[in-house]
């Protein structure tokens, strides 16, 4: 099947980002088992060296297990989960207030934009 990956940013870090978005969605949880590299790099589209970089660094994030003979499994640790996700909402609030304030918004403007949107 495949993914269409943004150009100017390494394939890597865009699954990293894609896994860490199914956590915080949700739709993958705790515990869960991650495909084999394999399995995966034939779902992506991508080489296995490429998963295996994927893998090593969700490791290094602690966000993964792997379990010698069984495979990758998703942290069971529900905090370090909850601390992802906290640290992920604050870049995408980082992001998008700088891009307000580039676009010259003032915060004011955004925030009752906001509360309109959620009234309705």
């Amino acid at each position: 099947m495949g993914i269409d990956f943004e150009k100017d940013r390494p394939i890597y870090l865009q699954l990293v980002e894609r896994i860490c978005g199914e956590l915080v969605s949700g739709s993958r949880k705790p515990g869960d088992k991650l495909p084999s590299v394999r399995e995966f790099a034939l779902e992506v589209g991508v080489n296995t060296n490429t998963v295996q970089n994927v893998y090593k660094q969700l490791e290094q994030m602690e966000l993964t297990e792997t379990k010698r003979g069984q495979g990758t499994f998703i942290t069971p640790d529900s905090s370090k989960i909850s601390s992802m996700r906290e640290e992920l909402k604050e870049q995408l609030v980082d992001r998008f207030l700088n891009n307000v304030e580039m676009m010259g918004f003032t915060q004011d403007e955004v925030l009752q934009t906001l509360k309109e949107r959620s009234e309705r």
